[in-house]
């Protein structure tokens, strides 16, 4: 239900920011009864065979995941997911992505307490740690208020950044949004990860962001070896230590740049870069913007 109020309540405010209807939405559900459970509440929605020429369809997943196999839904996708219509899964939606089999090869991401579920469920679909994804006609939010991210993505597409960045304002949103663009969908990994040695070598890293560590003394650190700690993080995070690693201080940077004063130089310091043009290339690589352009959306 949170997904599903966020996404709303996004677009009801870009309406209320446009002072007209740009965005118009309804509701159908998969069975015969005109409704569908969302939390613990029926939810009144239209027959889905009724709706027979969508511009968007988001699925609102369930926590139910034996509930998104549907085989009369899985037609209807193959059926009306043609050309350039936008499909969107929220919370659990992946699954109903993948089980129709119209992803095109497209990654998605989705709640971090299903994602084991869905890498033994999909083998072959590329899982995003990333909150949302939108770059393509096949999009994923991981559940929560990330639906607020992912639809402020899409106004930000179709009515640029200006317009996405006032209906962010508008629902006092603006230093949340910045920093769910570069929050993990996963809880913190520590928490989760029942493997002791890993969690060390975690904790370690997480010591030492200012001053980086080789990843032999990181391992080290930990009582492993750095094969040791190379098949760790394969196994539990699909990731190598020295990626991890560098996504954990460029986070950091990325937070010091909008949540304090520091300058682009200070933050790359403060996060181990000695090189600002080693952490300007590095940071873009992972958002996608320099730290130069997010500390002119800080200072505007």
């Amino acid at each position: 239900m949170m997904s599903l109020v966020s996404a709303l309540e996004t677009l009801h405010n870009a309406n209320l920011c446009a002072g007209k209807e740009l965005y118009s939405w309804a509701f159908y559900a998969i069975d015969d009864e005109p409704t569908s459970n969302l939390g613990d509440k029926p939810f009144s929605c239209a027959r889905l065979d009724d709706c027979s020429s969508p511009t968007d369809v988001v699925i609102v997943g369930c926590t139910t995941v034996s509930e998104l196999k549907n085989r009369g839904l899985n037609i209807w996708l193959s059926r009306h997911a043609r050309g350039d219509i936008r499909v969107t899964g929220l919370m659990t939606g992946a699954f109903v992505l993948a089980e129709s089999k119209i992803l095109r090869e497209s990654p998605v991401t989705l709640h971090w307490a299903y994602r084991d579920a869905f890498a033994e469920m999909y083998e072959d679909v590329a899982l995003s740690t990333r909150p949302f994804l939108s770059d393509n006609s096949r999009c994923t939010s991981s559940g929560g208020i990330t639906a607020i991210d992912l639809f402020l993505d899409f106004i930000e597409q179709s009515q640029g950044n200006q317009f996405a960045s006032e209906v962010a304002e508008s629902m006092n949103y603006i230093t949340i949004r910045q920093a769910h663009h570069v929050a993990s969908a996963e809880a913190t990994a520590r928490k989760r990860i029942k493997n002791a040695r890993l969690n060390a070598v975690l904790k370690t890293m997480e010591e030492n962001l200012e001053f980086p560590i080789s990843p032999g003394e990181i391992a080290s650190a930990a009582g492993i070896s750095a094969r040791q700690s190379e098949r760790l993080f394969r196994r539990y995070l699909n990731q190598t230590p020295k990626q991890y690693y560098m996504q954990l201080r460029l986070k950091r940077a990325y937070f010091l740049l909008t949540q304090t004063e520091m300058s682009v130089v200070e933050a790359g310091l403060a996060s181990g870069f000695n090189s600002p043009s080693h952490f300007s290339r590095c940071f873009r690589n992972e958002f996608g913007h320099s730290p130069s352009q997010i500390l002119m959306g800080r200072e505007t």
